[in-house]
């Protein structure tokens, strides 16, 4: 009697410990999932404000360029009146 007491606790005791490691495995596997996408969703972010910094500066480029453009006319202009 002794015996199968002893060998039910050890089975009982052998059962939950698989349970409980599959459990953490899932758990893990779910909080790899959920680090991936995030760090994903960070890398669509920051791509997106890279692509507006680049706008921007080609914008301000081209506002140089023509801010140029009319100085030096102004200039022209200018000498052509003297």
């Amino acid at each position: 009697m002794k015996k199968v007491l002893l060998s039910s606790f050890l089975m009982l005791a052998l059962s939950a410990s698989f349970v409980s490691c599959r459990d953490a495995e899932n758990k893990t596997n779910d909080a790899m999932e959920e680090t991936e996408d995030a760090i994903d969703d960070a890398g669509d972010r920051l791509e997106e404000v890279g692509d507006d910094i680049q706008d921007g500066a080609e914008e301000a480029a081209d506002n140089v360029e023509d801010a140029a453009d009319d100085a030096g006319e102004a200039i022209e202009d200018a000498v052509d009146d003297n």
